[in-house]
């Protein structure tokens, strides 16, 4: 009796609860299976209301206020549900079945991700300067910049990636070098990643204050992931050839445990340039434990360690002997090709996170993480011979056919008038022909190691075999072992009905271990540890150990540590209200940076070893926007931000492998951007129309390059030397206008068209001043002041500042789809040259009174100093796909995608850099005036006709 009046009175209790609750419930299920599906995310939004549906495919909200409320139904691999929900005070709706159908655009936005080998970064950062955020929303002009234009290095805006946020569970994965991320971290494992919320430009997100090109938040946490296993096999002649994956979710079992597994394989023997080979393994692991509905602890562990072969830049000299694919990079040894330029990322992630569900309006989510690992760039060193490049300038033809005297005391005067070329042309016709690149055109490894050793003969002198000696050649690595630790916690709160507020904070600490480490000895017994191009102490890159023979494993050239210490901070305040939304944050930052020498430099001794002065800058940001709800389906949407940034720590110790002098009153970067935005939203059509300016001031950029006449203080030889460059006060102007277009012609017919113009440009005449360690060799200051460089309205480079697409798309009813797309991309410039544009380009280092060349006219000088854009060109895409449904107790999902790329098998330029080595008018106007120069600006190409495929099972 009292167990029937115990149970009555509960009964009576949850009628009670319920008849006093404010919501609506509802059941999600597969459209192509009709079963119930576990883990779909449901969310009001503009609120904090978030839940997921139960094992029966159910979500129910209960504690929402009476009105108007809009609820968007998502999961991975299905379309998006958005439904206008009218909720009645002190009643549960039921809205009843919800079906969600599967999204086909799913299989290309994780297969698609192209990463072009000439983005990815060379300067043991480690980064991957790629074509914008990788992934893209939904929204049709994203999806056309990330998959469509991201095969010409397309960026969004015209933006590079370092003024973007990629995030794994709210810790940003850019990297305090460059503030650039590093894809290679989670690189082949797209199922494991999938999970992901967008935010374009400066629209606000609920993770961090951001930038001015977009947040990406990659969500790793084990119970969001649906329920099953997939397996797929893919391939591909673009980066890689085959690739192979597997990935397990187990969804939350009934004592609060969820995990997921994943893994997966890449390789090629060569990929689309010669001699790129590849080899990559991934593995992602994810466990959850939930310990009550207010307490979770999440797990992630992800391990992609990946190795491949670089391509080299080439003129179009070298491209007309030998063809776009040509790589310079690679030789034959044993039968086999060798990459000398090899990179390799091994950098794994361990990440704990705490979700703490503090009451129904406020979330606190917090994160520990440590990265750790090695990446490394391998490269040839040589000491007293040749250079083993085949396409090192001597080697070409252009050397014989380029030729001047130019010495004035041995040309006629009149050569040197306005309008002579400034000596006399002595072309080598004949050794052209000879050119040792007609017969060499790869690296000799077998002279390589020949090089290396020594003969040893019998009593009659006669060569009877070979021995050791001390390597003339070795391969060596610079390597980057990182260290990085991060704190982090993110709180969420409905502050009121129509208030919500996110907050974070952040710090983060690492440690950066930086060396050349000698790799192989190529046949030789020990390698001298010293510069060649220096004398007397200035030799010694070590002078606590000097004279030093290194071996397979020893650090040699250079040995440093870096320490950079960052605390990020930032609020956000989201307003809802009937016709208007908007929002307000700021934040705040600190960035310390520091180098230790570990090596006492013979050229500064005096500022090698030991640590250096710490570094700090102080930053602030306040960004806001609004929406204007013209009616249910059209919305105007308005974003501003200012904030300061500061420089990279590679540009703040610009010469860090040799000394621990920083940039003298460097300043933080200054950021601004607005855009507007018309959309327009009904079930058959979708637009949007935006204006976009962005303002980048006193950035600063460094660089590295052979110069030939660019310092005139040097006597006697025209002050030829090997310089780094540093660029300071550089102002870009970005703005421009985008289009996105989709209308669902009929229920299987579908057509998209997306539109960018924009105009990038330099805006302002920023110093340049290059560091040339001779100088400091001979006690000398190593930085010389080139003053101004008129760069001001030159084109920011590499990027096309106009892009078109349209498409068609047919769906069938019976889960095959085909579509096709056309694209024009337009006007992308050649990077120019800083150096070239200062007032010491005119100057003559022959001149004792410091005049200028006397045959420079203004007309010639603008000729040279023209800025070179790249031809128009279009290319046409091909994609489809079919899926299957196995019946059975457990349905089981086949599906086959494909692409055909740049159908038409079109060459094109996606960039490329002018050579400043002929750094003064005399030497660039005599080799560009040969018709044939030998110092021509070396570019990169896109991929031509290039494939994917990938089959999968689902189950």
């Amino acid at each position: 009796m009292k167990k029937l009046v115990f149970s009555a009175y509960f009964v009576l209790q949850v009628v009670f609860v319920f008849a006093q609750s404010t919501g609506f419930s509802g059941k999600v299920i597969d459209s192509k299976t009709q079963k119930p599906l576990q883990n779909v995310v449901a969310s009001i939004q503009n609120t904090t209301f978030t839940t997921l549906t139960n094992a029966a495919g159910v979500f129910t909200f209960n504690e929402l206020t009476a009105g108007s409320q809009t609820l968007l139904i998502k999961s991975t691999g299905f379309k998006d549900q958005l439904l206008v929900v009218d909720v009645e005070d002190g009643k549960i709706l039921d809205l009843g079945i919800v079906v969600l159908e599967e999204d086909v655009t799913f299989e290309q936005q994780i297969n698609l991700i192209t990463i072009l080998e000439n983005d990815l970064g060379d300067d043991n950062s480690g980064s991957e300067n790629t074509a914008g955020l990788l992934q893209a929303s939904r929204d049709t002009y994203q999806q056309t910049a990330a998959f469509n234009w991201g095969q010409a290095r397309f960026r969004i805006r015209g933006l590079d990636n370092e003024y973007s946020n990629t995030m794994i569970n709210g810790v940003s994965m850019n990297k305090l070098l460059d503030n650039r991320p590093q894809w290679g971290n989670w690189g082949g494992l797209n199922d494991a990643t999938r999970n992901q919320e967008f935010t374009m430009g400066s629209a606000p997100s609920d993770y961090t204050f951001g930038s001015i090109l977009g947040t990406q938040e990659i969500n790793t946490r084990a119970s969001i992931y649906r329920k099953g296993t997939r397996l797929s096999y893919a391939g591909t002649n673009t980066n890689y050839n085959w690739r192979a994956m597997a990935t397990h979710a187990s969804g939350m079992s009934k004592d609060g445990w969820a995990f997921v597994i994943s893994a997966s394989r890449r390789w090629a023997q060569e990929a689309y340039f010669e001699g790129t080979d590849y080899s990559a393994n991934s593995v992602f692991a994810s466990v959850e434990k939930k310990f009550n509905d207010n307490h979770s602890l999440n797990f992630t562990s992800i391990y992609a360690q990946n190795r491949r072969g670089r391509n080299s830049s080439n003129t179009d000299e070298i491209n007309s002997i030998a063809g776009n694919r040509y790589n310079s990079f690679w030789g034959w040894q044993n039968g086999e090709k060798r990459n000398s330029r090899d990179r390799e990322v091994d950098e794994p992630i361990n990440m704990l996170t705490h979700y703490w569900k503090i009451n129904d309006k406020t979330q606190l989510t917090s994160n520990v993480m440590y990265q750790f690992g090695k990446i490394g760039n391998s490269r040839l060193d040589f000491v007293n011979a040749a250079n083993p490049d085949p396409t090192y300038y001597q080697n070409l033809p252009s050397f014989f056919t380029s030729l001047y005297n130019s010495d004035p005391t041995t040309v006629p005067s009149e050569v040197f008038q306005p309008g002579g070329l400034g000596g006399v042309p002595t072309p080598n016709l004949i050794g052209a022909m000879d050119a040792p690149f007609f017969t060499q055109r790869q690296i000799d490894w077998d002279a390589l190691y020949r090089a290396n050793t020594v003969p040893i003969v019998d009593e009659n002198g006669i060569e009877i075999g070979r021995e050791a000696g001390r390597s003339a050649y070795v391969l060596y690595e610079d390597r980057t072992d990182d260290n990085l630790f991060v704190a982090n916690t993110i709180l969420s709160s409905q502050l009121s009905d129509n208030i919500v507020m996110n907050a974070g904070a952040s710090y983060s600490r690492l440690k950066s271990r930086n060396f050349q480490m000698l790799t192989d000895l190529l046949g030789g017994s020990s390698f001298l540890d010293i510069d060649p191009f220096q004398e007397g102490t200035a030799q010694q890159p070590d002078l606590n150990n000097p004279n030093r023979e290194v071996g397979v494993g020893d650090k040699f050239g250079y040995n440093y540590n870096l320490f950079a210490d960052h605390i990020d901070a930032f609020t956000q305040f989201k307003f809802t209200y009937r016709k208007i939304d908007f929002y307000l944050a700021q934040s705040y930052s600190r960035k310390t940076y520091q180098r230790e020498g570990l090596f006492r430099n013979g050229i500064y001794a005096a500022s090698s070893f030991g640590k250096s002065d710490v570094i700090e800058f102080d930053n602030f940001g306040f960004k806001g926007g609004l929406t204007y709800k013209i009616s249910g389906q059209q919305f105007l949407t308005f974003n501003s931000l200012y904030m300061s940034k500061a420089p990279s720590m590679r540009n703040v110790f610009f010469n860090a492998r040799l000394s621990n002098l920083p940039i003298r009153d460097l300043k933080s970067e200054t950021v601004s951007n607005l855009d507007l935005s018309y959309i327009i939203k009904t079930p058959t059509f979708k637009a949007r129309f935006t204006g976009f300016f962005a303002n980048i001031q006193d950035a600063t950029e460094t660089s590295f390059f052979f110069a030939e006449g660019a310092l005139e203080e040097f006597e006697g030889d025209g002050g030829d030397a090997f310089v780094a460059e540093i660029v300071t006060g550089l102002d870009k102007l970005n703005m421009g206008v985008e289009v996105g277009l989709e209308y669902q012609i009929t229920s299987t017919i579908k057509a998209t068209a997306a539109a960018s113009y924009g105009q990038y440009t330099y805006n302002s005449n920023p110093n340049v001043v290059l560091n040339d360690d001779a100088r400091a060799a001979r006690g000398l200051s190593p930085l010389v002041n080139l003053g101004e460089s008129k760069l001001k309205n030159y084109r920011q480079p590499g990027i096309p500042n106009q892009a078109y697409a349209v498409g068609l798309e047919y769906r069938d009813p019976k889960f095959w789809w085909v579509g096709a797309n056309v694209n024009y991309l337009a006007d992308t410039y050649l990077d120019v040259s800083s150096v070239l544009r200062t007032n010491s380009f005119l100057r003559n280092p022959f001149d004792l009174n410091g005049g200028q060349f006397p045959e420079a006219t203004q007309e010639r000088v603008d000729q040279l100093l023209r800025q070179e854009k790249f031809n128009p060109y279009t290319l046409i895409n091909l994609t489809g796909g079919k899926s299957w449904r196995v019946s059975g107790k457990n349905p089981v999902t086949l599906g086959l995608f494909a692409t055909l790329n740049n159908i038409f098998d079109v060459q094109y330029k996606t960039g490329g850099f002018e050579q400043a080595r002929n750094a003064n008018f005399r030497e660039l106007n005599q080799d560009v005036s040969s018709g044939t120069p030998a110092f021509a600006p070396r570019y990169f190409y896109g991929f031509g006709r290039t494939y994917f495929f990938n089959f999968y099972v689902n189950f």
